[in-house]
């Protein structure tokens, strides 16, 4: 079974995948790229059995045809983190631990920074947004330096590309060379919540709707929790 999603689920639909298979349900191989590719590969006919991406571009999908929009269900809540390499001395550091308390000190540490990493796709987006709206774009603009597709922020951090990025907390927890702040404050946080639907050109559309129920249900929950994900 042939499944599709963004690179922020990546480990996690590998966990629930292999859990499944163990509770009887068939293996379900994920492919994992960046999230405007896997939406236009899926709108493109390409088959799969299972699409996994965020909930607007599910809703974009089901909305074509392209997901039966009746299985579409949310499955986990991500939300953005502000991350610098091992051994920063970043501005952004607080000597409490605690990274920011208010949209203010995202602002300050965004204003320090020499180079700003932040993802591709909908967290990536609505950063960008955010910064506009702050009415930044012109101030750090030139600062802000966007991730290939299929490379997370966490390897720029490390690679010394940026010293000071942003992305969803599943993709920084347990990344080598990089030390995570804190998750955005509540006055300015990126909230997605990810969610998966049987696709349209499936072979197999009542086993890959077992297999979707599965990764929805209570039994899953604890895989998500380990990886940094919340309930949606």
């Amino acid at each position: 079974m042939k499944a599709i999603s963004s690179m922020a689920t990546r480990h996690v639909l590998a966990d629930l995948a292999a859990v499944a298979v163990d509770a009887g349900l068939p293996l379900v191989e994920v492919e994992s790229v960046g999230g405007v590719d896997a939406a236009e590969r899926v709108a493109a006919g390409e088959q799969f059995d299972l699409v996994f991406l965020a909930s607007g571009a599910l809703g974009k999908l089901a909305d074509s045809g392209h997901v039966d929009a009746a299985t579409v269900v949310p499955l986990m809540l991500s939300q953005v983190a502000v991350a610098v390499a091992s051994g920063s001395s970043s501005p952004a550091d607080r000597p409490d631990g605690v990274a920011f308390s208010d949209a203010a000190g995202v602002r300050d540490a965004m204003r320090a920074a020499t180079r700003i990493g932040y993802s591709t796709g909908p967290s990536g987006t609505a950063l960008v947004r955010m910064i506009e709206a702050w009415g930044m774009a012109e101030e750090i603009g030139e600062r802000l330096v966007q991730a290939r597709p299929g490379i997370p922020v966490a390897r720029s951090l490390a690679d010394g590309d940026v010293d000071l990025g942003f992305q969803q907390l599943s993709e920084l927890v347990g990344q080598p060379g990089v030390r995570i702040l804190g998750v955005m404050p509540p006055d300015c946080a990126i909230d997605t919540v990810f969610g998966g639907a049987v696709a349209t050109a499936s072979a197999d559309k009542d086993r890959a709707a077992e297999v979707l129920a599965f990764f929805a249900s209570a039994e899953a929950a604890p895989i998500k929790t380990a990886q940094a994900f919340g309930a949606p």
